[in-house]
């Protein structure tokens, strides 16, 4: 496949589509009303709005700022610049490059991610700068759509990725609808699908391996063309998520308990259980959530202490040691944006199935020790990807610009607030313990709930509850499933004696006023975790939800740190700095996500 796309073959392209769009035409019924999504029939807690919680301190609200700054100041004619040529338009701007620009690997993969991010940032923190942007985005969007049906920009886009590029393209549109007010969206998405279609396999079929066509990824489509069908009410589009839904192969075996996830590309299939779990709200057929809760613990048995998976991409066989070795054969261990992206995400859909406090625990990890520990981006397109976990590891940008773990980062970082706080008919539920505030109704009454503390680097956490009058509900806390010491729950400053075993959610049922605060303080002290039964001697090093890393002064080459978790001791003045003598040497640990321009160890070799 040539890298570059010529006058000519573009035209011929073009004409290509047009045809294919012909014949398709029939097959699309005019519209008639898709069916509501019955969301209360299958889950037991429900999310709440971006707009309903806000980060008010802490790293997670400085890497949030970080990212909300970084996207909204991208260029848009940038941005539009790959759709505008291939639409014959006047196209201003500075080519993107990288996998993004002209003749990149695959021209304007990760628009539609851009515009999902921007509209995610805005939506919570009201910034009207955010929903300007992206309703200038989609009529530029609009406008290159108008003159040229084919909703891709260049050869890689519609020869190898078209599924992929369309799933972006639907979030953005979507989220642009719902979050930013565009009410132009809604009728984009028809009209994109019916571009895309005349690209994409007529059929549902996997992608095995990295390297080895095909490559297209139509399993992950599902999830958003069932929200896209209920948007529009084109039951052709849930139809198709229906088609796409990868059943044979993966989610059918997965909910029979049959581990299907080894040799499997990494991240689109855990992608994939997103699309499942959409299809058990749709159809509220059980073998789809139990394909999502198999496939979650799946992963766990083969996942680095980190809560990363898929070394090179790939998903393993647990039991062989195969993950201890990847420590020594790769740098590229875990696909950290699109991994954490889908982790969440399938965490999230798990809880709001379950209530089940471990899949907040789950969240937790990867957040911490995935999104939040990566490189962050630069103005240049430079972007992390990979992360590495072999000793005398390096945080490095991916060596190509703008690739798809750019678009995953923005509507990553801007769902930490959906990771923060659930709610049920008469519970609010907290899962993340981060400065924050969220805003609530129960029995009519507005409730705020706001809190305070400088977790995970303390162990005290506190919660003021705002309302105008007393109110009855439930406030459950997630007890982490790491917890080796009994945490300390007050109500005003009275001890509760309430059940609050790790991995689940302690309940304080009261009626509430204006002013009561919760008081929590959770335990933490170091532990190690061995990377595999085989292995049980190569440890990581862990306190609370975090990863510790050993940094590297002595230089590329030097020995791998023993480790003697009983040997660590605080280094004053320097929060969450700890060191370890080891033969007159001081060796220093801090958390992972603390790493910056360092050499470091996450693994060790336990005495």
């Amino acid at each position: 496949m040539s890298s570059t796309t010529t006058r000519r073959t573009f035209l011929k392209s073009a004409t290509a589509a047009g045809a294919g769009l012909a014949a398709r035409r029939t097959l699309w019924p005019r519209r008639t009303r898709a069916a509501t999504p019955n969301t209360t029939a299958v889950e037991q807690l429900r999310e709440f709005d971006y707009a309903d919680v806000a980060l008010t301190g802490g790293p997670l609200k400085t890497q949030y700022d970080f990212i909300h700054a970084h996207y909204l100041a991208l260029d848009n004619d940038r941005l539009l610049q790959v759709y505008r040529q291939h639409a014959g338009l006047h196209a201003p701007g500075v080519d993107m490059g990288g996998w993004y620009g002209k003749g990149g690997f695959i021209p304007g993969h990760a628009f539609g991610q851009y515009v999902s991010g921007i509209a995610r940032f805005g939506r919570c923190t009201g910034d009207d700068a955010c929903r300007h942007k992206v309703h200038e985005l989609i009529h530029g969007f609009a406008e290159a759509l108008d003159a040229n049906p084919v909703p891709y920009a260049g050869e890689g886009a519609w020869q190898v990725w078209p599924a992929y590029v369309l799933d972006k393209h639907m979030i953005g549109l979507i989220d642009a609808y719902y979050l930013s007010g565009v009410r132009s969206a809604r009728q984009l998405i028809p009209r994109v699908i019916r571009g895309a279609l005349p690209f994409i396999s007529p059929v549902s079929r996997n992608r095995i391996g990295v390297k080895n066509p095909p490559y297209d990824e139509t399993y992950i489509v599902s999830e958003n063309l069932f929200t896209a069908a209920h948007l529009t009410g084109e039951r052709r589009i849930r139809d198709l998520a229906v088609k796409y839904l990868l059943d044979g192969p993966y989610f059918d075996p997965l909910a029979s308990g049959e581990n299907v996830l080894a040799g499997q590309q990494a991240y689109s299939h855990v992608m994939a259980f997103s699309s499942a779990a959409m299809a058990y709200i749709q159809l509220g057929e059980p073998r789809y959530r139990d394909a999502v809760i198999n496939g979650w613990r799946f992963l766990e048995e083969q996942s680095y202490a980190t809560g990363g998976w898929g070394p090179n991409e790939l998903l393993l066989t647990p039991g062989t040691g195969a993950l201890a070795s990847s420590l020594t054969t790769t740098a590229n261990h875990y696909e950290t944006p699109c991994g954490t992206f889908a982790t969440m995400k399938a965490a999230r859909y798990l809880m709001r199935f379950t209530g089940d406090a471990r899949y907040g625990d789950g969240l937790e990890r990867i957040m911490w020790n995935g999104l939040m520990t990566v490189k962050p981006p630069d103005s240049n397109g430079n972007s992390p990807y990979y992360s590495s976990y072999h000793p005398d590891g390096k945080k490095v940008f991916y060596p190509e610009k703008w690739p798809c773990c750019s678009g995953t980062l923005a509507q990553g970082v801007a769902d930490y607030v959906r990771n923060a706080y659930f709610h049920a008919p008469g519970a609010l539920y907290v899962n993340l313990f981060t400065p924050s505030r969220v805003r609530w109704r129960s029995g009519g009454r507005a409730i705020t709930l706001t809190q305070h503390t400088d977790y995970p680097a303390g162990e005290t956490v506190e919660l003021r509850i705002e309302t105008a009058a007393p109110a009855d509900f439930a406030l459950r806390i997630r007890m982490p499933g790491w917890l080796e010491a009994d945490p300390q729950i007050q109500v005003n400053g009275r001890r509760q004696s309430l059940a609050a075993d790790p991995g689940t959610f302690a309940e304080i049922r009261r009626t509430w006023r204006d002013g009561d605060r919760v008081q929590l303080r959770l335990p933490q002290s170091f532990r190690t975790q061995a990377i595999d039964r085989s292995h049980p001697d190569t440890v990581a090093l862990l306190r609370g939800p975090l990863v510790y890393s050993a940094l590297n002064f002595a230089g590329p080459g030097a020995p791998v740190p023993r480790l003697r978790p009983s040997a660590l001791h605080a280094v004053s003045g320097a929060r969450q700095t700890y060191r370890q003598m080891d033969d007159g040497q001081q060796i220093l640990f801090i958390p992972f996500y603390a790493v910056q321009n360092e050499s470091y160890n996450v693994y060790f070799e336990r005495t």
